[in-house]
């Protein structure tokens, strides 16, 4: 069944679907070395693969196990990068979180915000029970994003990736409805 991606706003951020107009965005996100020291996957290299991002995003979607949005600044309407809800599985009630955002958003809280907005429609529409996220384990910017949002450190998988010849750790993060329920305040503005 098809997954209707959402369009959310926080007082600073809007969450939307992808559009063609993304394409570049994207690309330049998916191949900036420092946004992609501790990804899971190689930079980009080759223009296309924005292009079928931006097609899977939508496959995703219309086969009902994810969503992934745009992150734009409300103020001007800039794109900040994306995050997601993918594996969605609707007899276990959950799914896996991601998220990837430009130099540009850095430590302003937009993670924070745009994740606690999606987290807020996944456990409100889509009923979820649980939400998974990993990081690898040098990434410490990216496991405060999810300790703040209530995640709970649940172990670490060794030697997972191996990106550009670097072999690394993972963290596995888990959030329950029951959690989210006690410490789900909105994500400040500042």
């Amino acid at each position: 069944m098809p997954l209707e991606t959402p369009h959310l706003r926080t007082d600073r951020l809007r969450l939307r679907p992808f559009t063609d107009a993304d394409v570049d965005h994207l690309f330049a996100l998916h191949s900036n070395p420092a946004v992609m020291r501790y990804w899971d996957s190689p930079r980009w290299s080759d223009a296309a693969r924005a292009q079928r991002f931006v097609a899977k995003c939508r496959e995703i979607a219309d086969e009902g196990t994810g969503a992934r949005v745009a992150i734009e600044r409300a103020a001007d309407g800039a794109f900040l990068g994306w995050c997601g809800l993918i594996e969605w599985d609707p007899d276990y009630r959950s799914a896996s979180l991601g998220y990837c955002l430009d130099e540009a958003g850095w430590g302003q809280g937009y993670a924070t915000e745009a994740a606690h907005a999606l987290l807020r429609w996944a456990f409100d529409t889509l009923d979820l029970n649980r939400v998974q996220s990993e990081t690898d384990t040098r990434n410490l910017a990216s496991a405060r994003v999810l300790e703040k949002l209530g995640f709970v450190h649940e172990g670490t998988l060794r030697e997972d990736c191996v990106v550009d010849g670097d072999v690394s750790d993972s963290w596995v993060f888990g959030l329950l409805r029951r959690e989210w329920q006690r410490s789900a305040v909105p994500a400040p503005a500042t």
